[in-house]
């Protein structure tokens, strides 16, 4: 499998390779011809220069040719009749070429192996005579092949050049992709504490904020569950070992008869029974597999509240006082998870208030408010310390986390005397406020 860097050096050693070869193959065809045509245009130029100092008659009068002595060295100069056969100075004995300049015209071409250009002689009588001026072709190769070559390295260098920037950035962008690889490996591990090295690119940054954000919800929502899972086992420990008494001391009263046994039987079938929606709730509020998007159903839960404690607070020889709720704004809230709230609320109020329990609802600007209060004298201190696992009992703790994991908030309106909790769930109505409301006065 290819790795990430070698395709990024590939990706852009060939980008440059095929850039070089675009650009350097036409060039290179244009130097070449542009290389053929100077040398040609410099061969006219000498045998137009040599053709001017000939006389027309020559061959027949003994005149002779003085060539220019700035000729090259290289150039070779022949005067040669129209037929190609050659009068004077240098070049082969027939030239195919040189025939060609019967039409009084400048020809050139490649003729044994030398590039071959010719100039007639002017005449009034028509042209008899002409001049072949040649040098070696490979001069003409030489200069291109020389061409050719330094663009050759030119474009090695840029090919060299684009391996070498190839190479750091293939590591610049494949060094943040390794860091996150390990931190999400790391995260896989269990390490909530992974923090994604800042880099230069905007994606990777992006990619390794958002798996911080995800570290830090998994770790929270882990936190969660674990203290969830501590106290849902302190919150059904209670109800159950009240279940098991109860039934220990039906069973082991010598008094109890068949009927009163029966009584005790019924009793603890309602107590598993509610015990066992209780861990079912609980269940679905920890997998969070309740749907909250149906509004809460605030008389309804008031009646199962009414139902499920009346006879708690009547066995205690109290009162629990829930009054019919006046019309209510919709909250989009778990019922089963308010109503395992309240429960908590109830249970407190039972075991270390006195007197009426009061369960009160009331609308409030953000929202709904839910307050449960007792006559006792209540508590002194912080309030908040209410809450925490050592003072106010874990199932306080877990009605905070409930009331939190719904967008609401449970606090402490008055701590003493007469204390109440109230429960503040935000409205789902657009046209109100956010805020669940105002804190503990």
């Amino acid at each position: 499998m290819t790795t990430l860097r070698a395709r990024i050096r590939a990706s852009i050693v060939g980008v440059a390779a095929g850039a070089v070869a675009l650009f350097a193959l036409p060039l290179g065809y244009a130097l070449a011809a542009g290389y053929d045509s100077e040398a040609v245009i410099a061969l006219q130029r000498d045998a137009a220069r040599v053709a001017a100092t000939v006389s027309d008659s020559f061959g027949t009068d003994g005149s002779t040719v003085e060539l220019p002595p700035d000729l090259p060295a290289s150039v070779t100069v022949g005067v040669y009749r129209v037929d190609g056969v050659r009068l004077a100075h240098g070049g082969p004995q027939r030239s195919p070429v040189a025939a060609a300049a019967a039409d009084a015209h400048l020809h050139h071409a490649i003729e044994d192996g030398q590039l071959a250009v010719v100039a007639p002689v002017p005449s009034d009588g028509g042209v008899t005579l002409a001049v072949r001026a040649a040098e070696p072709y490979r001069i003409v190769q030489w200069r291109t092949v020389r061409a050719w070559g330094l663009m050759a390295a030119s474009g090695l260098l840029v090919v060299g050049l684009a391996a070498l920037l190839a190479r750091r950035q293939a590591a610049r962008i494949a060094r943040p992709l390794q860091e996150l690889t390990a931190s999400a490996r790391a995260l896989g591990d269990g390490d909530f504490t992974i923090r994604a090295a800042p880099s230069d690119l905007e994606e990777a940054d992006a990619a390794g904020r958002a798996l911080e954000a995800t570290a830090r919800r998994l770790g929270a929502v882990l936190d969660r569950e674990r203290a969830f899972s501590a106290d849902v086992s302190h919150q059904l420990r209670t109800p159950l070992t009240a279940l098991l008494l109860a039934l220990e001391s039906a069973l082991g009263d010598p008094r109890t008869d068949r009927d009163r046994l029966r009584a005790a039987a019924r009793s603890a079938l309602r107590r598993a029974e509610q015990l066992h929606e209780t861990v079912e709730e609980l269940f679905d509020l920890a997998r969070d597999t309740h749907v909250s998007a149906e509004p809460l159903d605030v008389a309804g839960l008031l009646t199962g509240v009414r139902e499920r404690w009346h006879g708690e607070f009547a066995a205690r020889g109290r009162r629990l006082d829930l009054p019919d709720p006046a019309p209510l704004p919709p909250v989009h809230a778990s019922n089963a998870a308010v109503r395992q709230i309240l429960d908590v609320l109830l249970t407190n109020a039972l075991r270390h208030g006195a007197g009426t329990t009061t369960v009160a609802v009331a609308d409030l600007a953000a929202g709904v408010s839910v307050e449960v209060g007792d006559e006792g004298p209540g508590f002194s201190g912080d309030p908040e310390r209410a809450f925490a696992r050592r003072v106010g009992g874990i199932g306080l703790a877990l009605a905070r986390s409930l009331a939190e994991a719904e967008g609401g908030r449970l606090v402490v309106r008055r701590a003493a005397p007469r204390p109440v909790f109230s429960l503040l769930l935000a409205s789902a109505e657009p046209s109100r406020t956010d805020s669940p409301g105002p804190g503990p006065s």
